[in-house]
């Protein structure tokens, strides 16, 4: 139980990280921002039209006596909705690294260098085009993964008392791991950690794992919260990253003192 505790402490100092690097931070905002509007008019879409939508694909209830047409889909509309919801926590982080690979890139390696003994960052020696397409294709493997989870969890939900109570606990847990696996993706795509051996890694460690990504999932149910958290998220993934691979850290370079030339604000982040 004690990696429960040191996953959130990751995820505390990844945070603390980005506020000492401002213009890291900065840049890390722009990807989140732009997926946040994306999902914000699909959502808003969904609630504006959904009642429609449910309407058209019933047909079958039309003919039924009042007041169970109105309750079925209200109901109907209910799940979709909600549904909706927890796919767009599920992706929100997918969507957003894939729409920030340069910048998360960027960020990531500067956490490597900070950290590191030697002041250096793995990399991948890859091209861009080829970094988006491996993890455009792992993200996609990724939630599926999550998709059949949620397809389960959701089934599960009818359960009297259980479906109340357990299914959501064990839901949050499923949704910390696998937004965990697509941060940690970042620093560990660098050094040539495949898929596979990745989900393999997450799984010998799982309450680090759930330790740093429930609480995140969590946060992430907030509003416009997602967009603040996710610089530091990729930056504690960094540091997690390197616990896995067992990695040397320079613990000063995180605390919270400053780390001399290493912390200088005015360096940017090159996407």
């Amino acid at each position: 139980m004690r990696d429960l505790g040191v996953g959130f402490k990751f995820l505390l100092r990844g945070q603390r990280w980005v506020a000492r690097h401002g213009k890291q931070y900065e840049f890390g905002l722009i990807p989140g921002l732009i997926t946040l509007v994306l999902y914000g008019a699909a959502l808003v879409s969904l609630a504006i039209w959904g009642d429609d939508f449910v309407a058209w694909s019933t047909p079958f209830a039309d003919d039924w006596s009042s007041p169970w047409p109105g309750l079925f889909r209200g109901f109907l509309t209910v799940v979709l909705w909600s549904l909706a919801l927890l796919l767009a926590v599920l992706t929100f982080t997918a969507v957003t690294l894939l729409i920030g690979q340069p910048f998360y890139e960027s960020l990531s390696e500067k956490v490597d260098r900070d950290v590191s003994p030697d002041g250096t960052a793995p990399e991948s020696g890859l091209p861009l085009w080829r970094e988006l397409w491996i993890s455009a294709r792992d993200s996609l493997r990724i939630l599926g993964r999550a998709a059949l989870w949620g397809v389960l969890l959701f089934g599960l939900g009818f359960i009297p008392f259980v479906g109340q109570t357990v299914v959501p606990v064990i839901g949050f847990f499923v949704t910390g791991f696998f937004l965990t696996e697509e941060l940690v993706a970042v620093a560990l795509q660098r050094r040539g950690v495949e898929l596979r051996d990745r989900l393999a890694l997450l799984r010998s460690r799982k309450t680090l794992v759930w330790g740093f990504g429930t609480p995140l999932g969590l946060a992430f149910l907030v509003p416009f919260v997602a967009v603040f958290l996710m610089p530091g998220a990729v930056a504690g993934a960094t540091l997690m990253a390197r616990e896995l691979l067992g990695e040397e850290t320079r613990e000063d370079a995180d605390s919270d003192g400053h780390d001399n030339d290493h912390d200088n604000d005015a360096e940017e982040i090159t996407p």
